[in-house]
């Protein structure tokens, strides 16, 4: 099954309460946060608006242009009601990177695929990386 990415709101960032990144579509709110007071400071939260995400050993990030890359994990969780996939970890250069460098990134959870567009991602990433509370990686 395939989904992909309608018509979307703008990329935002939001220092407060931690430092956050995030994007929504017809199909899906993605928010990176940053949270110096975790052990896993770095987080990935991708909300599904219909259906649940299926459970599966492996999710992966495909990003696709000048940069791309895929990037996957074994590391997942989901929300009791299966509408969030959620990732965390200490750092999140990849993850950073491949959304300030690329065009597309494809949420991979076996065989659902949601596709979001990276355009507009830039100055909000620039804002995240510069987060007050210290984002470096």
């Amino acid at each position: 099954m395939a989904v992909f990415g309608a018509p979307a709101l703008a990329w935002d960032f939001e220092p407060t309460p931690v430092c956050t990144l995030s994007h929504e579509t017809a199909q899906i709110a993605l928010a990176v946060t940053y949270d110096p007071t975790l052990p896993e400071p770095y987080a990935i939260a991708l909300t599904l608006s219909q259906g649940t995400w299926p459970d599966v050993p492996v999710f992966a990030l495909r990003f696709d242009g000048p940069d791309g890359l895929v990037i996957s994990t074994n590391r997942h969780s989901l929300s009791d009601d299966g509408r969030t996939l959620r990732v965390t970890d200490r750092g999140f250069g990849n993850v950073l990177d491949g959304i300030g460098l690329n065009r597309l990134v494809t949420a991979l959870a076996g065989p659902l695929a949601v596709t979001v567009p990276l355009d507009g991602a830039g100055p909000p990433l620039a804002a995240f990386r510069d987060c007050p509370q210290g984002v470096t990686s």
